[in-house]
């Protein structure tokens, strides 16, 4: 029989486990549960019964699992398990690892959600066979993993890779600078992600901004998003076509100063803006091109994700 580990994908609305084929990355079987009270104790039980219906599923042996791997959308302080920040579960300083494998009774090992993703490319996806790569996800938020050396690089503290909180707005008082989730000021990801995109087109609308993008949502504003502005910028709206530049700069800029930093062999993108929006992804290619050194340009390769939303599940389960 084939070795089998459990892999588990937190975000703010759901939990997914995964039992996944460590010698294939196949996965042989999943179950997703919601995350309606954000509480960690709440939190806990979600994952505890996801991980128990997943392993049902594969008809795993009952009782405690092997360790368990879980990736989370925030930052997590090294190996100690300990969730530092976790904007979209309100969570500041939580000992996720501890609590979980209480629950579980089994040992729990606690990484960023893009840490995890990136890991699983390495193994089973579009990094596989290289040791240098950088992957970029811009969806709901902005965040990275690092594959250095042929080793998932977390750093001194397990936060490497957060290039959604580089700044890219200096935090002045005479500067009107927007607030990330995080808590900071003037980060990548309060200017681009999906999130705060569509937060900032609805509060511009608001103030009295024409736009298509208005009537593209026919004028209900929370069906405002990356997409309709996308649709709006390829439709030569002015509003939409000067937001998309602004976005694209800031993105394949940040971009491009991780592949100068690094030298990486490769480049994966992902993230349901940065896919799903076209326009916005042929923009932020120009800006990289016109912002990246030309020295770490050589033999560099740029591909999307290979493994989709399977990513963080595999690389969660197969984390060393």
């Amino acid at each position: 029989m084939a070795p089998l580990s459990v892999g588990v994908d937190l975000g703010g609305t759901n939990a997914r486990a995964a039992v996944v084929d460590a010698e294939s990355g196949a996965i042989v079987a999943s179950h997703k549960e919601p995350v309606r009270d954000r509480s960690p104790e709440k939190v806990v039980q979600v994952i505890r019964q996801a991980v128990a219906r997943a392993g049902e599923a594969a008809r795993l042996p009952a009782g405690p699992a092997g360790r368990v791997g879980v990736g989370v959308a925030g930052q997590v302080l090294g190996s100690t398990g300990v969730v530092l920040n976790a904007p979209n579960l309100g969570w500041r300083d939580v000992p996720l690892g501890q609590l979980l494998g209480a629950a579980l009774g089994a040992p729990v090992r606690i990484a960023n959600d893009l840490s995890v993703a990136a890991w699983g490319e390495k193994r089973f996806g579009a990094a596989r066979g290289l040791d240098h790569v950088v992957l970029v996800f811009v969806g709901s938020g902005v965040g990275g993993g690092l594959i250095l050396g042929g080793k998932l690089h977390e750093g001194a503290s397990g936060v490497a890779g957060e290039i959604g909180h580089v700044k890219v707005r200096p935090a002045r008082p005479e500067t009107q600078v927007r607030r990330c989730g995080c808590g900071q000021w003037g980060c990548l990801e309060a200017y681009t992600s999906g999130m705060n995109v569509a937060a900032r087109v609805r509060e511009e609308i608001a103030a009295g901004a024409r736009t298509l993008v208005a009537e593209r949502a026919g004028g209900d504003l929370s069906r405002v998003n990356a997409s309709l502005v996308d649709e709006a910028c390829r439709a030569s709206d002015p509003y939409a076509v000067a937001l998309w530049a602004e976005v694209s700069e800031l993105l394949g800029t940040a971009i491009a100063n991780l592949v100068t930093l690094l030298n990486p062999d490769r480049v994966i993108l992902g993230g349901g803006v940065l896919l799903g929006a076209p326009r916005l992804s042929e923009l932020v290619s120009q800006a990289f091109d016109e912002a990246v050194s030309r020295s770490a340009l050589r033999g560099l390769t740029v591909e999307r994700a290979a493994l989709g939303d399977d990513a963080g599940v595999i690389g969660a389960a197969l984390l060393d």
